[in-house]
């Protein structure tokens, strides 16, 4: 291929488009796996009850510490499949890229999407590409689905959680978030903090045997604050979160000169799980037994204060977190 930045040619559905798919797409995710030239796939899910998820990515800048917007697509993907309870096994992809934008750059970005959806053993099944004219894109974006077979074990919904349980994360939260934000060097700041953007399923997968586990979830957008207000809705029931909640001293300075919570700042590697009081500690040392789990922790309880999501402080004192309204940090996933 001679060009080096995509053209709206690329989009036509003509030779260019072809070559695209073929020298880039088609190259990282092998034809075992996508057939280029068909319209339908047909997929093997086996026998069990089926999940699916979508989603979308428009993180800026593309590639960032710790990962880029094609580990992330696979990543953010199969973490929702597996906080419900599933193995994810399939995915679509869905390129919007816009005129003018380098080859080379989608080429390391689909490499990585690869090797990411290998390393969780999901396969792209289908996809798309469509070319946006220049100005009306901001480089990439992808879309994507997931399908995936529920393992056995407990199925975690919300409907399960009751006053005392408690509340668990998997590591430190904000990470991600403030990765990115330190990359696009809005702030004249600088850091080498790593997102923590990486499939959940080691650390989901335990817990499903632990007959006390009542809901997980992975803290993107809106951050833990934000599925803390999505418990209390939807069960009627407080949260209470203690003072041990693990930030990164990197991540906590940021925030304290930039005016940003931690708590409401985005995870892409973290799990928050709701499991009953008798077995927390079970599952915190299932979770501490794995890489990504070490710094996992007790963080707060369920409560029956209605529609309370309140913040214990290291002083003693105590602050309402109130539902997020504005978007904190636009575009980080």
């Amino acid at each position: 291929m001679e060009d080096t930045r995509i053209s709206l040619a690329h989009g036509n559905g003509g030779r260019y488009m072809r070559e695209l798919i073929e020298q880039v797409f088609a190259k990282h995710f092998g034809a075992s796996e996508i057939n280029v030239e068909a319209d339908a796939v047909h997929i093997a899910l086996g026998a069990g009850d089926v999940l699916i998820t979508t989603d979308g990515f428009t993180v800026q800048p593309l590639e960032f510490p710790g990962g880029d917007i094609g580990s992330l697509a696979v990543h953010g993907t199969t973490n929702d499949l597996a906080v419900a309870g599933a193995r994810p096994k399939f995915l679509t992809l869905n390129a919007f890229i816009e005129e003018g934008f380098e080859i080379a750059v989608l080429d390391r970005i689909i490499a990585s999407l690869a090797l990411a959806a290998k390393e969780s053993g999901v396969k792209i099944c289908a996809g798309d590409t469509k070319v946006l004219r220049r100005g009306e894109g901001g480089g990439l974006y992808l879309a994507t689905t997931g399908v995936g077979i529920r393992l056995p074990g407990v199925i975690p919904t919300m409907d399960k959680i009751r006053v005392g349980d408690v509340i668990i994360v998997s590591g430190s939260v904000g990470d991600h978030g403030t990765a990115v934000m330190l990359a696009r060097e809005e702030f004249g700041l600088r850091g080498d903090l790593i997102s923590d953007a990486a499939s959940v399923m080691p650390l989901t997968e335990p817990l499903l045997a632990l007959d006390g586990l009542r809901f997980m979830r992975d803290p993107t957008r809106g951050g833990i604050a934000s599925i803390a207000h999505e418990i209390s809705r939807a069960t009627g029931l407080g949260v209470r979160f203690e003072a041990s909640i693990p930030v990164k001293e990197q991540v906590q300075s940021v925030c304290d000169m930039l005016g940003y919570d931690p708590y409401y700042l985005a995870c892409e590697g973290r799990v928050v799980a709701v499991i009953a009081e008798d077995q927390f500690e079970r599952a915190l040392d299932l979770w501490r037994q794995l890489p990504q789990g070490r710094d996992a922790a007790r963080i707060g309880r369920i409560t029956a204060a209605s529609n309370r999501v309140i913040l214990e402080t290291a002083l003693g004192g105590e602050r309402f977190l109130e539902e997020l309204e504005d978007d904190p940090l636009p575009r980080i996933c």
